[in-house]
């Protein structure tokens, strides 16, 4: 009865369009689903990043670069579409649209991650500045909505982001990853009672040039952790 209430009070804005979603029951508009670019075979085995040929298993980024992360994947092409979707997401308290995106996560890689059998779900980390200016961080937000439905443990707080970096999107590749060496830690005290895990499974929105990922990736592997995999909603196509 609750929920009904709470339907009729705050529906539900589409992701895309952000109006109200017609027809009721659904999370996203019939019409704005169609313009979401979702990334299928072939794609990279290690990134995820769509490719034009079937006979070639990795992207030339991938091929050129020593990764440290087993493998991982994303949803949707960042494109337009996505840009303005994430941004609302991440930068206007639309935290609702994370009810689309973690099923549609669940639905399109539910069973990869089963494969992968992660020991715990952890959401890359934003520094503490930025998290007091919005009020949350939204990989963590992702990372409750896929363990919640997946059963897998959920550690926010494992990985810290101890310096505030210069924002990503005004670097080159190199000083992306230059920018981010130390810029994250290991909090041993957050494990929710857990061991140290075996098999990670990062999570976050937003997959440029794998920069962050290898960042973390890197500390994670450096604290005793085996296996780093990843899910991100969007891959960007240009690198």
């Amino acid at each position: 009865m609750l929920q009904v209430v709470l339907d009729l009070i705050y529906p539900a804005r589409c992701p895309v369009c952000k109006e109200i979603v017609i027809p009721k029951g659904r999370k996203i508009c019939v019409p704005c689903e169609s313009r979401l670019q979702v990334i299928h075979e072939p794609r990279c085995k290690k990134c995820s990043k769509p490719l034009e040929q079937d006979q070639i298993e990795y992207c030339s980024d991938c091929e050129r670069k020593e990764y440290h992360f087993e493998y991982g994947y994303s949803l949707w092409i960042y494109d337009s579409v996505m840009k303005s979707s994430v941004s609302d997401f991440k930068y206007r308290h639309k935290k609702e649209y994370a009810d689309y995106y973690v099923e549609m996560l669940v639905k399109h890689f539910g069973n990869a991650i089963a494969k992968m059998a992660p020991d715990a779900v952890v959401p890359v980390p934003v520094h503490k500045s930025k998290y007091r200016e919005r009020g949350y961080n939204q990989a963590e937000i992702l990372a409750n909505g896929i363990g919640k439905r997946l059963g897998i443990p959920v550690m926010p707080d494992f990985l810290v982001r101890s310096k505030k970096t210069l924002p990503q999107k005004q670097l080159s590749d190199k000083e992306r990853l230059k920018n981010l060496q130390e810029a994250f830690m290991v909090n041993k005290k957050a494990g929710c009672g857990l061991s140290m895990p075996a098999k990670v499974l990062l999570v976050d929105d937003i997959y440029t040039t794998g920069s962050t990922i290898e960042a973390c990736t890197n500390v994670l592997l450096k604290h005793g952790v085996k296996h780093v995999y990843f899910i991100t909603l969007c891959i960007g196509k240009g690198f």
